[in-house]
């Protein structure tokens, strides 16, 4: 099983659109047979700061994803909401 951790730091005024992109991404990406679960969270303590949680069945099932439409499309608008990059890490199960 692999795990996906993307924070996003989002500008100032862009929060609410940057939701609206994310929230089909969401509902697109649990729609992949491969995908266990994918959610956004947003930080209780600084509301601009939005992370993507993903499983995915293994790194194959990743790979498949960031290939398809949805997601192609949906980070390249997400990113001009952006202040930067995303923090991005992959985990692996070990237990």
């Amino acid at each position: 099983m692999i795990k996906v951790i993307a924070k996003g730091y989002i500008k100032s005024g862009e929060v609410d659109k940057f939701k609206e992109v994310a929230t089909e991404l969401v509902k697109e990406s649990r729609k992949e047979e491969e995908n266990i679960s994918y959610g956004l969270y947003q930080d209780a303590n600084n509301d601009k700061i939005l992370t993507f949680i993903e499983e995915w069945q293994d790194q194959a099932a990743l790979d498949k994803h960031m290939k398809t439409p949805h997601f192609v499309n949906s980070m390249s608008v997400l990113a001009k909401f952006q202040e930067k990059d995303m923090d991005i890490n992959i985990y692996n199960s070990c237990i």
